[in-house]
This record gives structure tokens, C-alpha cells and sequence, in this order.
């Protein structure tokens, strides 16, 4: 009964601004405050390092469409493939954020959007970039995996804003229930999972950053992004347990897709944590 007392309703209002008739939703602001953060952190690595500012102009609009174009593709692919390439309507609601709703297209935003996917389209943005900067690509990869972690903790707590992503049902004191999940899901306390992961996404920023600052020479060699690939995933596949599976077919699974598709990354992180060296020689 005390633990019931703790119980947080959780029930916000999705619209955090309203600008005339821009209403500017809670998920719509914290990715743009994580993206400015992170934007405004690698800039200050930039001027340490003494990199040019040039070469950190363009970094911004390839982080942005790499992160965008790839969250939305890993969504669509990943999660929901027979929808989205079941017709040449579907396909267009793939790319641009409309949707057909009796007869007509309407403006709502991309519903839908995967990390997995949007760490892939990161990676290959940033490849793009050391293409046409030919900066050394590991000191790019360091730098951005520096400032990530403060990125991923928004755009989780845009998800628990969005009362999306929730969790299962659970009787620990700091259960939440998710008002706006809709009539089934919200009501029963469950996980706030998205919280979890927000938190531990702001734990792994500090300690990137501390270690940063303690072996900054580092920088360059693949560590920074290979622990940023391992913490973050190895977290993501620990507090998947705690979620209920967001597509019906990932309940035949053994793991569900957030698992599976987080294993790649972290044996990626665990080889460029311990092996990146072999890139050190990339054209600077």
C-alpha cells in the first residue's frame, strides 16, 4: 500500500510551447536542447584540439541529417517493414513526415524513429564528413561520441514526455503510470524505462568527460567512440528487460529487436576500445 502511494501519475502535457498556432511539442524541444548541447560541446573540442573552424561549420547539418535520415529508415525497417514497403504511399510516408488520413496528406511529423538506425546514419554522416574534410576520422568519431551521451538523455526524455516506449508492469515504488499510453496501457504502474535510460545516457556523458579531461591524448584513437558504442548499447540491452516489446513480431523473439540490434554495436565499441590503433594512421 506504501509502495502504491509512491506511484507517479504521469500525465503532461505534450505541447510544451504554443506560439500562436506552432504549438512546439516536448519531444520536438529536447532533441533540439540535446542536439545545441551537443553542438556547443564539440565546438569547444574543436578549439582545444585547434582544429580548424572551418572544418566544424558543415559538422552540424551532416550530424543532423545523418541522425534523422537513419532513425527514420531504422524505424520503418527494422520495426515496421511490411507497412512501409507495402505500397508506393507508404514509401512516401517513409521519407517525408505526412501522412494520408481520409483521402488527403496531412503534415505530422515523423512518427516513428529508431536509435539503432540513427546511430548508423551518424556513423556514415561522420564518414561522409572525413571524406570532405579529411580530418583524421577517429578524432572525428571521439569527439562526436564525447558529446552523444548528452543527445541519447534528451531524446529519452522526449520519449517520456511522449509517454512512448514504455515499460512493463511493475510494483517497485517508483512506478509510473503512463496516463497518456492510452485506456490498456495506462492503467497499471509499469517501468519508466525511458527515465532509466536517460539517466544512465547522463552518467556515461560524465564519465567520457572526466575521462576526456584525465587522457585527453586519447583523443584519435578510437576510444572515446568505442566506450561510448559499449556503455550505451550494453545499458540499452540490460534495460530492454524492463519494456514491453513495441512490435507484435518481436514476441516471438528470444531477445527483442532492441536486443538484437544492440549486440553489433557493442562488439563494435569492445574492438575499437581495445583495437582502434589500427586507424590511427587515417590522413589527418
Amino acid at each position: 500500500m506504501i509502495s502504491q502511494l509512491l506511484y507517479i501519475v504521469w500525465n503532461p502535457d505534450e505541447t510544451a510551447l504554443q506560439l500562436g498556432s506552432l504549438s512546439i511539442r516536448w519531444y520536438s524541444l529536447c532533441w533540439l536542447i540535446g542536439l545545441l548541447l551537443a553542438y556547443l560541446l564539440v565546438h569547444k573540442l574543436y578549439k582545444e584540439q585547434k582544429i580548424k573552424e572551418e572544418y566544424f561549420d558543415p559538422l552540424f547539418i551532416y550530424c543532423f541529417l545523418g541522425i534523422l535520415v537513419g532513425a527514420r529508415l531504422g524505424h520503418c525497417l527494422f520495426y515496421e517493414p511490411g507497412y512501409f514497403l507495402s505500397s508506393g504511399e507508404h514509401i512516401i510516408e517513409m521519407f517525408l513526415p505526412i501522412h494520408k488520413i481520409g483521402g488527403s496528406w496531412k503534415f505530422t511529423g515523423y512518427e516513428g524513429l529508431a536509435s539503432h538506425g540513427g546511430t548508423l546514419g551518424l556513423i556514415i554522416a561522420l564518414y561522409l564528413y572525413y571524406r570532405k574534410t579529411h580530418l583524421n576520422l577517429w578524432t572525428v568519431l571521439d569527439n562526436i561520441a564525447i558529446a552523444t551521451p548528452v543527445t541519447a538523455c534528451f531524446i529519452r526524455l522526449g520519449n517520456l514526455m511522449n509517454s512512448e516506449i514504455i515499460g512493463k508492469v511493475t510494483d517497485v515504488p517508483w512506478a509510473f503510470y503512463f496516463v497518456n499510453a492510452g485506456p490498456e496501457l495506462g492503467v497499471d504502474p509499469r517501468h519508466p524505462g525511458q527515465l532509466y535510460e536517460a539517466i544512465a545516457y547522463l552518467i556515461f556523458f560524465f564519465i567520457g568527460w572526466y575521462l576526456y579531461r584525465k587522457r585527453p591524448e586519447k583523443v584519435g584513437t578510437g576510444f572515446f567512440f568505442g566506450l561510448c558504442l559499449t556503455l550505451i548499447f550494453t545499458a540499452r540491452f540490460f534495460i530492454e528487460f524492463t519494456k514491453i516489446n513495441q512490435v507484435d513480431f518481436e514476441n516471438s523473439l528470444p531477445l527483442d529487436m532492441g536486443q538484437l540490434l544492440s549486440i553489433p554495436y557493442i562488439v563494435l565499441g569492445i574492438v575499437c576500445m581495445i583495437g582502434g590503433k589500427w586507424m590511427k594512421g587515417v590522413k589527418k
